[in-house]
């Protein structure tokens, strides 16, 4: 009877301790379940790429998901901690922004644009940008890692954008293209904007590779046509790449030709001379 009853105790307790367990197994599954779903529903700032190596005249692109994990609509403020000089634009489906309103569990993606300070040195650059609302202040940490600068620059050996030429005839002008950045500049092309029926050629018409502080003089020969009246005509040297562009503005003085001169002193000479023949002959009359 006593070892009865020892057993019906032992198999109760054993019951219970099952029982006990299988409550607190199936809570912490219960638990488990809501944190990861309030998990994938929190808040964020996320960006697929967060560091980009760019010149420093180049813009620096990241394209970035904010979503909204809270069970109401938020406005979020959209700022940047950029270092002095630097820009920062946020551009949701091409337009700049700088506050967004998402709705409960949505999320939205926004381009952010910057934009280096002229002359930044080659560093990485880190650039913390937050959006921020009533009751969230989320970061994400952007870098930019400036390589250098591209930069080009077209004028003449002396700096003077001017000079004479006769109708008719043919001037060489010598320029320069400089590259006046830290990177090396490759395939520049020459090319002119001349007034209608002038020609313009270079020597060389192209350049393969230009290094950092390096000059090529380029030998610019201009044909102007006959008959071009007397004045000052403007034309446009361009020197560029995929990477920078420069352009010089170039004032001609155009002169008649002596004999161009002598024969337009004949004409007049001659038609003086038909006027006053014309009065004589039939003045008499």
């Amino acid at each position: 009877m006593l070892v009865d009853n020892f057993k019906t105790t032992n198999f109760r307790i054993t019951n219970i301790f099952l029982f006990l367990f299988g409550l607190f197994f199936l809570t912490y599954l219960l638990n488990s379940q809501v944190l990861a779903q309030d998990q994938n529903n929190a808040s964020s700032f996320t960006s697929r790429l967060i560091n980009i190596e760019a010149p420093v005249n180049e813009t620096f692109r990241f394209q970035s998901t904010l979503q909204n994990g809270s069970d109401k609509a938020q406005v979020y403020e959209l700022k940047a901690n950029a270092p002095q000089g630097w820009r920062v634009a946020f551009k949701v489906q091409g337009s700049r922004v700088t506050s967004i309103k998402i709705d409960p569990d949505k999320k939205e993606s926004i381009n952010i644009e910057i934009n280096a300070a002229y002359g930044a040195q080659p560093s990485k650059y880190k650039i913390p940008v937050y959006a921020t609302s009533e009751n969230e202040n989320l970061q994400l940490d952007l870098e930019a890692v400036v390589k250098g600068s591209y930069e080009i620059e077209l004028t003449t050996p002396t700096g003077l954008l001017s000079g004479k030429i006769t109708e008719g005839e043919q001037k060489k002008i010598r320029l320069e293209v400089k590259n006046k950045g830290t990177l090396a500049l490759e395939d520049i092309t020459l090319s002119s904007q001349t007034p209608s029926k002038w020609e313009a050629t270079f020597s060389p018409a192209e350049i393969q590779q230009l290094e950092p502080g390096k000059t090529t003089e380029i030998i610019a020969t201009m044909k102007v046509p006959d008959k071009t009246l007397a004045g000052d005509y403007i034309s446009k040297f361009t020197a560029k790449n995929t990477a920078s562009t420069s352009t010089a503005t170039y004032r001609m003085t155009v002169k008649t030709s002596v004999l161009a001169g002598w024969v337009g002193m004949a004409v007049i000479l001659l038609a003086i001379g038909t006027v006053v023949f014309l009065i004589r002959k039939f003045g008499r009359r």
